[in-house]
């Protein structure tokens, strides 16, 4: 799966490249003209013909299978100098011959060059539909970002992150992925990249094939503004959801750890930790829709909580995943008081006994390096009321963050109470900074991983605002 150093594209030379939308009606005279560009210019470069070689036997990228690989609005662009160069040390970076301005021609021109690829240079391997961005979701891109990293594609291609641009500049840029490639083309050459180019540094990655969707799906949003995410729970399963189906799996499955009537004592729960969920204590109805869906679907792990939550997707596919969130809706409305809840004596005790690791000293050592401004505690308290992701944190910690929120009244131990000066004055900014961004095992605890450091700190002024 490398989508790693291989997403080979002419950025510093002539990647007179394929389009991917419907072909303009192409007359004689302009293939003529198109051929005659590519043979005048390309050529010297590109090969437009033969097998895979090494890049250290090419001059630029190959145009083989140009007509199944760009975007035409990109290449178009590209063609006539709007595009920046896409390889930072040049195509062939064993000469270091850095970035190399691309020839111009003109927008009649381009577009004819645009129509020959299309009509003669097609990737016959390339499946039309394998990959439909159309389905690709939040979760996928933040997913796929992770992925993308765990399997070193950060260590040759660069990406933007927060506003800054990360990742080594040896290879194909990707932080425009989005709007230049055809994806049914990425996605198969994430398969086997070595099919496309080999000998020079290509990287197969042990990825499954989920994850490498994830990373396409994670490139297709690359420099696209405003890219329009699916929403799985609006797919037509849901519209058939059935709570009566939904208790048979949830008997089936859930019930194995969260006990038959949601209180936390199935059979495995013994000898986990932390113990799984009291369903029967959540208002499941309050839940977002996506966390709910996505810890279902893409079990603990993926949303940084316990690991000991399977991913169920592939065991009861969309429409079980659908019933059972049906029926979680249908059967368990919460517990007035958090004192009501199993445990519910800890939430209202100051100093709480956790097992929390010790954060590495290196993390120890940070201290907040925002100042403790309204406009900072504001936007903190933004992210902790609403907007962090992948869950606002008052619904574990409460709105006053007296760790009473409604899902807090699952977890055992229940979340943090805040607003304790005799806790809070002997935890160290370093050490919350790395409990949000690693989560705490053994607890409800999850990772907020994504979340940018600024946000981070935004989150620990609000935090320390709250000590009564």
């Amino acid at each position: 799966m490398n989508v790693r150093k291989g997403i080979v594209i002419g950025g510093a030379l002539l990647a007179l490249v394929g389009l991917m939308s419907s072909p303009r009606l192409l007359f004689g005279s302009d293939e003529v003209r198109a051929k005659e560009l590519i043979q005048q210019a390309c050529v010297q470069c590109h090969r437009l013909e033969g097998q895979p070689d090494s890049r250290f036997n090419l001059r630029a990228p190959d145009l083989i299978w140009a007509g199944s690989k760009y975007q035409r609005l990109w290449l178009i662009r590209w063609l006539t100098g709007k595009e920046a160069p896409l390889y930072a040390k040049g195509y062939r970076w064993d000469l270091s011959e850095g970035a190399v301005k691309h020839p111009v021609v003109s927008e009649a021109d381009a577009n004819a060059m645009a129509d020959y690829f299309e009509k003669n240079n097609k990737d016959q391997r390339v499946k039309v539909g394998a990959f439909d961005v159309s389905k690709v979701s939040k979760f996928d891109v933040t997913f796929g970002g992770m992925a993308y990293k765990a399997h070193a594609c950060l260590g040759c291609h660069t990406i933007e992150e927060n506003g800054k641009l990360i990742g080594g500049p040896q290879s194909a840029a990707l932080q425009n992925a989005g709007q230049r490639y055809n994806m049914d083309w990425l996605f198969r050459f994430g398969q086997n990249p070595q099919d496309f180019t080999v000998h020079n540094g290509e990287f197969l990655a042990d990825a499954t094939e989920p994850q490498l969707r994830a990373v396409i799906g994670y490139l297709a949003a690359q420099g696209v503004k405003d890219f329009k995410f699916y929403e799985p729970w609006t797919s037509p399963e849901f519209g058939m959801a059935s709570a009566d189906r939904g208790k048979v799996i949830y008997k089936e499955y859930c019930s194995q750890c969260h006990g038959a009537t949601g209180k936390g004592d199935g059979p495995a729960a013994s000898g986990l930790e932390p113990k799984p969920a009291i369903h029967a204590n959540i208002p499941f109805e309050k839940l977002p829709i996506d966390y709910l869906y996505n810890v279902i679907n893409h079990g603990g792990a993926a949303l940084g909580k316990s690991p000991n939550m399977p991913y169920w997707n592939l065991t009861i596919g969309q429409q079980g995943v659908a019933d059972v969130m049906a029926y979680l809706k249908a059967t368990f409305k919460g517990v007035p008081d958090m004192a009501a809840a199993p445990g519910g004596g800890e939430g209202d005790a100051c100093v709480q006994a956790r097992k929390t690791a010790k954060a590495p000293d290196e993390f120890l050592a940070k201290t907040n390096p925002l100042p403790a401004s309204t406009g900072t505690i504001q936007a903190g308290k933004t992210l902790f009321l609403k907007s962090a992701q992948p869950v606002a944190c008052a619904m574990c910690h409460g709105e006053q963050g007296d760790g009473k929120g409604f899902m807090g009244a699952a977890l055992v131990p229940q979340p943090r109470n805040f607003t304790c000066g005799a806790m809070m004055k002997d935890i160290p900014d370093g050490q919350l900074y790395w409990i949000i961004k690693n989560g705490s095992p053994g607890t409800g605890m999850m990772s907020f991983a994504g979340l940018p450091d600024e946000q981070v700190w935004q989150l620990i002024h609000y935090i320390r605002s709250l000590v009564k």
